[in-house]
């Protein structure tokens, strides 16, 4: 059986403090211990070395007394995370870290999948102050999350992409929603999106051109109506044509999906 808590308080981006069986304990990051000052440096080792293999540490302390341990806890990289941020790199887009965790912890999952900065210790009411710090630097800012505490940074984001399996704020907030939680779908629908818009300006291109080049033969009297007639489909057929080419685009999942099957 387990003891009661009583006088339970979560510590937004830090941790939270209970009191069991008139035990006052803190269980948290180094931010929170700082504030009820308990002294880390008989675990900084054993910290250390859990955040330089990418795990999060909790510290765990009863206030009055000092720290009783800590606990390291990790989450399992996605396993196409590296793949997803080589094409966006290649797509020439800068990927950030955002995160809670501490730096150490945090570089060491940037050096593994790639990503190029990492901005850390990162409380969930800055995420959006980060995202208008880029923003007010001259950026276009693109934020992926999938949890409550990212929806104010995915609102604030010029554009915001929230994964399917992720929380239905963050769904609601963001202004695309990838129906799985893969990586490679953002860079998949972002170069969806380039190929698109290119289409539009070659359509916009291919429509113009037969009536900049018709009409004047037309008032001048070089073309006959029936001319004009057909130049005026050939127009519709080349916008049409040009915009089905579209179905022969291929993402990254397309090519995981190949070579899974190879």
């Amino acid at each position: 059986k387990l003891d009661k808590v009583e006088d339970f308080q979560s510590m937004i981006g830090r941790g939270l403090v209970a009191t069991v069986s008139g035990h006052q304990l803190a269980i948290g990051n180094r931010r929170l211990m700082g504030e009820k000052d308990q002294d880390t440096a008989v675990f900084e080792d054993r910290a250390t070395a859990f955040e330089e293999k990418g795990l999060t540490v909790m510290w765990v302390a009863e206030i009055g007394k000092g720290i009783l341990g800590l606990i390291a806890v990790g989450d399992t990289v996605k396993p196409h995370a590296a793949i997803a941020l080589a094409g966006l790199k290649k797509s020439g887009i800068e990927t950030i870290m955002l995160t809670g965790d501490n730096a150490r912890s945090a570089r060491a999952v940037a050096e593994t999948v790639g990503v190029d900065k990492v901005i850390a210790d990162v409380v969930p009411a800055e995420k959006a102050g980060e995202v208008t710090r880029l923003k007010n630097e001259g950026r276009v800012v693109g934020m992926v999350g999938d949890g409550i505490n990212d929806a104010p940074a995915l609102a604030e984001a010029d554009i915001g992409f929230a994964m399917g399996t992720g929380t239905d704020v963050a769904m609601h907030t963001a202004g695309i929603t990838l129906m799985r939680g893969e990586p490679t779908l953002v860079a998949d629908a972002i170069g969806v999106s380039r190929a698109t818009y290119s289409k539009i300006w070659q359509n916009l291109f291919w429509a113009f051109i037969y009536n900049l080049i018709a009409l004047p033969l037309a008032a001048m009297g070089f073309l006959s109506p029936v001319i004009a007639g057909a130049a005026m489909a050939m127009s519709s057929v080349s916008v049409v044509s040009n915009s089905l080419l579209l179905k022969r685009w291929q993402g990254q999942e397309d090519d995981l999906k190949k070579g899974e099957k190879v």
